[in-house]
């Protein structure tokens, strides 16, 4: 395990790339929390899906600086590492939501996933930094059968299927030439997907809940049957914690919390906390390059560094839906701010499909967590 000079942010700078977002914020929310001592500096373009409201109560914390900027802006990277000068660099800056790289286009994907990490990773060759990760996806594997137990590992072939996963792999594999060819001290990480507090209401928990509380049924694509790997983003944060000031210059980690539900026991989870049945289910035609499963071994991370998700997915998972029942006005200013969530959804005529006989909510994969 790579050991670094510094067991505790107290006392250094971090520089946060794209901290107003839904992982980023949450992030800082952590460090602050844990680490008041540290320095934040928080590097945000303020995108549709950047939102001040996420970290409105820091605006008077004194070691809190936001400043606004792309990161496929030389001169504004250039600019922040002369005047902070971070001790550590973290990027989720990204464009995320694969239905906008499909529906919108890919350019701002390609400006911010490859080339702002481009001058993320010029900024740490010259000025310097103990270590700077690069907030990835387990998309970029591609796609796992549906059936069997296979797992995504740290080697496993890139293999995306749209063009937001092959954005994000650009970015990953630019991260790995600069460690290899300069040294530069990065960590890759490829994480599940994540749910909590603040995320912006285009992704599928925040959506649905939106959907409820409007009175609307809730769109599956397909069948509905795609299984993603569920992790709350605390636990995400507590990881990316550890890589930052213990992960291994050039390593790959991935996160994830063994936690398979398909979008059909989503929306039947979320339902029955309405108290709604599958009647209010609406299924979709399927959106392009739609990867049928993801499921990640996080054992190395597990191993090296110590982590291990804590959790409690039944509990977490209500209290999020509580948190953005709680937080419609949240929401409210959100929609005002950035107009309709997922507006491509109705453009897709419904088809008939044959809901679940039973909905139990646990798919045979997540009903038993597999043993490392």
């Amino acid at each position: 395990m790579f050991t670094s000079p510094m067991a505790t942010f107290d006392g250094t700078t971090l520089l946060v790339a794209g901290g107003m977002g839904f992982i980023g914020s949450n992030f800082i929310r952590h460090i602050r929390a844990k680490y008041p001592k540290a320095n934040i500096v928080n590097f945000d373009k303020l995108t549709y899906s950047g939102n001040r409201d996420n970290l409105k109560d820091f605006a008077k914390d004194k070691k809190y600086t936001f400043v606004k900027g792309d990161v496929a802006d030389a001169k504004a990277i250039a600019r922040v590492f002369t005047k902070f000068k971070p001790d550590f660099v973290i990027n989720f800056a990204a464009e995320t939501h694969v239905d906008r790289s499909i529906h919108v286009g890919a350019l701002e994907f390609i400006r911010t996933n490859v080339e702002g990490v481009f001058h993320l990773l010029e900024a740490v060759k010259k000025h310097g930094a103990t270590k700077y990760v690069q907030v990835s996806t387990d998309e970029v594997y591609g796609a796992l059968p549906l059936e069997g137990d296979s797992l995504f590992t740290e080697t496993t072939p890139f293999a995306p299927n749209v063009p937001y996963a092959s954005t994000k792999a650009g970015g990953d594999l630019l991260c790995r030439a600069y460690h290899s060819t300069w040294g530069v001290p990065v960590v890759v990480t490829h994480c599940s997907n994540n749910y909590g507090p603040y995320q912006y209401p285009e992704k599928i928990i925040p959506f649905f809940v939106t959907r409820m509380i409007e009175g609307k049924k809730l769109p599956l694509y397909g069948d509905g049957k795609h299984v993603r790997d569920w992790i709350h983003v605390q636990d995400h944060a507590e990881a990316l914690e550890l890589c930052l000031l213990h992960g291994e210059p050039g390593a790959v980690y991935n996160i994830g919390a063994d936690q398979e539900l398909d979008n059909r026991d989503i929306a039947h989870r979320i339902l029955a906390h309405f108290g709604k049945d599958h009647s209010w289910i609406e299924y979709v035609a399927d959106r392009p390059g739609h990867d049928r499963r993801y499921a990640i071994d996080s054992s190395r991370i597990q191993s090296e560094l110590g982590w291990k998700p804590r959790r409690d997915f039944e509990e977490a998972f209500v209290s999020t839906i509580v948190w953005y029942t709680k937080n419609s006005a949240w929401v409210e200013r959100v929609r005002a701010r950035t107009g309709v969530f997922n507006p491509h959804i109705d453009l897709w005529h419904a088809h008939e499909q044959k809901p679940l006989k039973k909905s139990t909510g646990v798919t045979k994969k997540s009903a038993v967590k597999r043993k490392k």
